[in-house]
């Protein structure tokens, strides 16, 4: 005879939400994922940012077929109680596996091949360039395009990141070692680590890193109260330095994209050199060894100091390109203050989240994160279906009331610059009394 079927309450299963006793539940099964935490593919910051909580939406959006298979042995023998599913959660579910059955998940058509052939391409031009030319304006070229370079090489990155872009397991993580930390300097660990902390909990301001950017930029006021990162583990506080520097963000946006590079060098080390459990830990360090050889040696190829700074401002100006692509599609929507729940994956990806309108001849400038959205929804698609499924995503917002935002390019640089300046206004009025001149009115005033 069976034994009857143990339950716990949603209440209850709050109750394990740390390390150590860390619960979550999937299809209405519980499962005990203490010990999982520790080897776990995605990182422990998925398991505890959703701890305690029905996370089968994010589950499904997250994690390939092949990965169903190994949930029994966390099985904790209990049942959620009062598990339900929303009928948005319905449609989303029933949306992905229609997708399955299509086959879209595994047809990636010929775009990593094309990439591939334009970043040796790019890169073989840049060399020749600069070994072979003795002109500052092809010199100054070439580091514009190595900058093109880095972009490209960054959508393959993040893709090999989301699915696999390559035959098998192990060409995908070379793939993944040569386009971010080999090509760009940057750890694919930390990318890892970072973007999927991301898409756990989009524009949560305590949880999502994307918009942890104090002491340069902050998207809501809400981070004048200096609240406490999940992600750094620290509190970022709204001092008096950060308020000058935030009250004239919106002047300061695009120079510092032109080096946001540098902080993404220094995010890799951070990670790296830390106590934290770092997959391939020593794969990581020597791509970034390869990089910081081979770049370095290549600009010290150039004849003089000043084609050398000439080379490197236009590589990280041009592949800045990126960065303000990234914040584009985040930084005016709509933001919260608290942990990502698990029941409403679906509201939370389109709420905060833009898409970018463009020609389909434009879809290789934005690496396919002009869907922005359909990526947030189904992040291990590759990027050559977004277009096609982009309307069906549309109407399914629709259909449950939610909203699907897009704008153009321009459009959308103008909406963060007007969050960016909204923030800024609102940090100035902190900083009151403040000395009354005509060059500082004539600032505040126009904004």
């Amino acid at each position: 005879m069976a034994e009857p079927k143990r339950y716990v309450t949603s209440e209850e299963l709050k109750t394990h939400n740390k390390p150590g006793d860390l619960w979550i539940c999937i299809q209405g099964k519980v499962y005990d994922v203490s010990d999982w935490m520790k080897t776990h593919p995605g990182g422990d910051l998925p398991l505890l940012n959703l701890a305690g909580q029905d996370v089968t939406d994010a589950y499904v959006a997250l994690h390939p077929p092949t990965a169903w298979q190994h949930l029994d042995k966390f099985f904790n023998g209990y049942y959620l109680k009062d598990y339900a599913v929303s009928e948005i959660s319905k449609d989303y579910r029933k949306l992905y596996h229609e997708f399955m059955k299509m086959g879209l998940f595994e047809k990636k058509g010929h775009g990593v091949l094309i990439s591939l052939v334009f970043i040796v391409m790019m890169f073989s031009v840049c060399v020749y360039g600069v070994i072979c030319s003795e002109s500052a304006l092809v010199h100054l070229i070439c580091g514009g395009l190595m900058g093109f370079l880095w972009i490209q090489s960054g959508w393959l990155g993040h893709d090999s990141g989301h699915y696999q872009i390559m035959m098998d397991r192990k060409f995908n993580r070379f793939a993944q070692i040569l386009t971010g930390n080999c090509l760009a300097g940057i750890s694919i660990a930390w990318w890892k680590r970072n973007h999927t902390a991301h898409h756990i909990a989009v524009n949560s301001l305590e949880y999502d890193p994307d918009l942890q950017h104090m002491p340069v930029f902050v998207v809501s006021s809400k981070f004048f109260d200096s609240l406490t990162s999940k992600y750094y583990e620290r509190k970022l506080n709204f001092d008096s330095i950060t308020r000058f520097l935030v009250s004239y963000q919106h002047f300061t946006y695009y120079p510092v994209m032109c080096v946001a590079r540098l902080n993404l060098f220094a995010q890799s080390f951070v990670l790296l050199l830390s106590n934290k459990k770092v997959p391939n830990r020593g794969q990581e360090l020597f791509g970034l060894l390869v990089f910081w050889i081979w770049y370095p040696l290549l600009v010290s190829c150039l004849p003089n100091w000043s084609e050398r700074v000439m080379f490197v401002l236009a590589s990280f100006s041009v592949t800045g390109i990126q960065h303000v692509q990234f914040t584009l599609n985040h930084f005016s929507s709509t933001v919260y203050v608290g942990e990502p729940s698990g029941n409403d994956w679906f509201e939370k990806q389109t709420n905060g989240t833009l898409n970018i309108t463009c020609s389909p001849l434009m879809d290789w400038f934005h690496g396919g994160l002009q869907f922005q959205i359909e990526h947030h929804l189904f992040p291990r698609l590759p990027r050559c279906h977004y277009r096609k499924i982009s309307p069906i995503v549309k109407d399914l917002c629709k259909k449950h009331g939610l909203p699907y935002d897009s704008a153009s390019f321009y459009k959308a640089n103008e909406m963060t610059v007007a969050t960016l300046r909204t923030a800024a206004l609102q940090a100035r009025d902190l900083t009151k009394p403040v000395p009354k001149n005509l060059v500082w009115e004539a600032v505040n005033s126009h904004g």
